[in-house]
């Protein structure tokens, strides 16, 4: 398995900006000093989050918050354009991965954030004009200038992997992975990952539970209330604790912005769920039992 530095709870930006709780910047310096307090140290970014300006409102926020650039780790996306007021140059969203434009958005990230180096950086999407030769030339001279220190994917198939790690690393695969999205277990995605040392994260890791009333969020919400009470444990934390306890050592980034939310995250680490409560909050999600 992939040694890395990342906390297990990775704090999700993407609605700390405009594209959610737009966020003040004392109010960002609070939720990184809390994160920090609680054992998550990692933060997950993207060029694009709040329409290409949240990365400026974190680093902003840290820059004045006297915490120690060490004792934390700045993840960032690239490759997606978006159309709009801030990219009007652009007829149509769209993948951008040459060489000059990885390494102009990794550097305008660092820019952003503050920061000398990226601890890791991520192609946001699979595009299928990718070139992995022109993608290794990017990384490598991220990575010998110091700008970055690994690199990895994000929302990638076996395949795609494959196709980029023949020429450049990939250390990461970041994919949405949940309860209510867990193609990953049957598609090879995470053995492919294990056995290849590759890192896993997952996004919206809470999936669709607490946003759709359906008979599968039913189901599952049944389900949860009968084990919340033996793991004094709210439900919320039995779906990372599910996620937890695959062997891929999943890393779930937590999109919350709230404080209570974020401490409940980092306590279901200690959350060991029993074998076949497992099973049995898997058969709630499918709605029939495991082949």
């Amino acid at each position: 398995m992939t040694k890395n530095n990342y906390s297990k709870i990775i704090a999700g930006t993407m609605t700390w900006g405009i594209w959610g709780s737009s966020l003040s910047k004392s109010e960002i310096t609070k939720r990184i000093h809390h994160c920090l307090e609680n054992g998550i140290t990692t933060f997950d970014h993207a060029d694009i989050y709040g329409d290409y300006t949240t990365e400026k409102d974190f680093g902003n926020a840290f820059i004045e918050s006297g915490i120690n650039r060490n004792s934390i780790e700045l993840i960032s996306k690239c490759g997606i354009q978006l159309q709009g007021n801030s990219r009007p140059e652009n007829k149509v969203k769209h993948y951008n991965y040459s060489k000059e434009y990885i390494i102009a958005s990794a550097e305008k990230s660092l820019q952003n954030l503050k920061t000398e180096y990226l601890d890791l950086l991520l192609l946001h999407r699979p595009s299928p004009l990718m070139e992995p030769e022109i993608i290794a030339e990017a990384f490598k001279i991220l990575r010998d200038s110091g700008k970055v220190k690994r690199f990895g994917v994000s929302n990638f198939t076996v395949s795609q992997i494959e196709l980029v790690s023949k020429h450049a690393e990939v250390s990461v695969n970041q994919i949405e992975f949940s309860l209510t999205q867990h193609s990953a277990l049957y598609n090879g995605t995470f053995n492919y990952m294990k056995t290849n040392a590759i890192a896993a994260m997952s996004w919206s890791p809470l999936g669709s539970v607490f946003r759709k009333d359906n008979e599968q969020s039913r189901r599952i919400h049944k389900q949860l209330g009968t084990l919340t009470e033996k793991y004094n444990a709210t439900e919320d934390q039995l779906l990372l604790a599910w996620i937890l306890k695959h062997p891929a050592n999943i890393h779930p980034v937590i999109g919350t912005t709230n404080l209570k939310r974020m401490t409940n995250a980092v306590n279901a680490i200690d959350l060991n769920l029993d074998l076949e409560d497992w099973f049995l909050i898997l058969e709630a999600s499918q709605g029939h039992e495991v082949a």
